[in-house]
């Protein structure tokens, strides 16, 4: 995989595959590619999918800072390095990070698709939805800093109720080969306290929304207020997320760029 070198000496390790309009995929903080290895084949069959590991994860530099600032910087320079993308699918906290760029950038970043609720979190403020969803990140912080396996365990297990015990294993393994614990609870911390909202709201129309039943980080109820809190964003429900049921997330990036290819064709 080719390498990004950044003024401070860091360098990001990023990858491409296929032909077409550019999509980049942002991954959430801890995740290893194979999590977003089906949504990145089934687009590549239609699109050029690039995607690039965090600093401090992968096969990037183990060198911080490991905050929103500098991921927001980083995740620029891949999309200038790259060409822009027509399209950032955004997983997780990733959306933080994306929408900053599109709303300064929209020359390189013109459309942010969020899997998850994260961003409405953010907007929601005092919500009881959002104190929920924060009692739960706390605690999980916690948990990060103080047993990492079992942290990251617990998150693959809320996410993948249906695993083997072997397949449980290998799962966590992979992150924690992927993620070292300082980048994680690092990022945890930041996240759980960022706020993205008025980049959010900057996007307008050019935000997509997309929620999943279910969803054991950020409740439902926040669809609710999504008028409310991010006017001009669409919106879309999903029966699952990009990395579960990747085909119904490319379905939507392939609304927005006009690709022509259905999955299972």
């Amino acid at each position: 995989m080719p390498q990004l070198e950044r003024p401070d000496g860091a360098e990001i390790r990023w990858d491409e595959t296929g032909d077409g309009p550019t999509v980049l995929i942002a991954n959430l903080l801890y995740g290893h590619p194979g999590m977003i290895a089906g949504l990145a084949h089934d687009l590549s069959a239609d699109h050029r999918v690039i995607t690039y590991d965090l600093r401090g994860t992968g096969g990037s530099s183990r060198r911080g800072p490991y905050d929103p600032v500098v991921d927001a910087i980083d995740l620029e320079a891949v999309l200038e390095h790259v060409g822009g993308a027509a399209v950032t699918v955004a997983i997780g906290d990733a959306g933080m990070r994306a929408v900053r760029v599109a709303a300064s950038r929209p020359d390189l970043l013109p459309t942010v698709v969020e899997s998850g609720t994260s961003l409405l979190a953010a907007a929601a403020g005092g919500s009881d939805a959002l104190s929920a969803s924060d009692s739960v990140l706390e605690a999980l912080e916690t948990l990060l800093e103080n047993d990492y396996r079992a942290a990251i365990r617990s998150i693959v297990e809320s996410a993948n109720p249906g695993l083997s015990e072997e397949e449980m294993r290998d799962r966590v393994q992979r992150v924690i080969a992927h993620c070292p614990q300082e980048p994680a609870l690092r990022r945890m911390r930041t996240w759980i306290r960022d706020d993205a909202t008025e980049a959010a709201r900057a996007l307008g129309d050019r935000l997509w929304i997309l929620d999943h039943p279910g969803n054991p980080w950020f409740p439902s109820q926040l669809v609710e207020r999504l008028p409310e809190l991010l006017p001009e964003a669409r919106h879309k429900a999903l029966a699952d997320g990009a990395m579960s049921r990747p085909e119904l997330t490319a379905e939507v990036v392939r609304v927005i760029t006009g690709g022509s290819f259905v999955a299972g064709e």
